[in-house]
Order: C-alpha cells, then sequence, then structure tokens
C-alpha cells in the first residue's frame, strides 16, 4: 500500500480481530460473560476504540462499539457475539476498482 493511503481492508480485519477476541474470551471463560465485562476487558483496553464516542452511543446495555476509524463492533443478541460494522463514511479517493 502506498504511504499516504487509508487501508479500508485492514480496518475491517482489525475489527474481526478484535470480535475475534472477545469470542475467545467468552470461550475460554467457560461461563456466560456479559458485554459489561467484555468491555472492561477486552473492548476498553483496545487503541481502536473511540471511548467517548462509545459511551455516549453504544447504548444500554452496549450494543455498539465506534472505533476511531469509520468501523466498529455491533453485537448481534441472536448470536450472542460481536462482528464488524461501518459507522463512518470512506473517503472516494482511497477507493480502488481492481
Amino acid at each position: 500500500m502506498a504511504e499516504g493511503t487509508v487501508d479500508y481492508y485492514a480496518m475491517v480485519e482489525e475489527a474481526w480481530q478484535l470480535s475475534d477476541t472477545a469470542r475467545d474470551y467468552v470461550k475460554n471463560a467457560g461461563r456466560e460473560v456479559d458485554n459489561t465485562e467484555l468491555w472492561e476487558k477486552v473492548f476498553a483496553p483496545s487503541a481502536l476504540i473511540d471511548l467517548e464516542r462509545t459511551r455516549a452511543e453504544g447504548g444500554q446495555p452496549l450494543q455498539k462499539i465506534f472505533f476511531k476509524n469509520p468501523y466498529g463492533l455491533q453485537y448481534r443478541a441472536d448470536h450472542k457475539d460481536w462482528i464488524p460494522f461501518r459507522h463512518g463514511a470512506l473517503d472516494p479517493a482511497y477507493l480502488q476498482v481492481i
């Protein structure tokens, strides 16, 4: 990737990695883990997270986690997991058709 370009694919991959970390945390706990615990142990310590926006707009109980980039994670209650979503605009200058 050229210097000065934005790698949106890498941003989505980071979101999936954090989702996998949360899934592994729950699996390794071997018990019910609520989203408050996941926030404290997995999400809040991540450098990716926009803490202020998540606290303001993430919902009570927590349903969305906003990253500092245009992505984040949203909770799927029916699957009891977190999946990436896009909450911000992408800059068309950085989008390339391959």
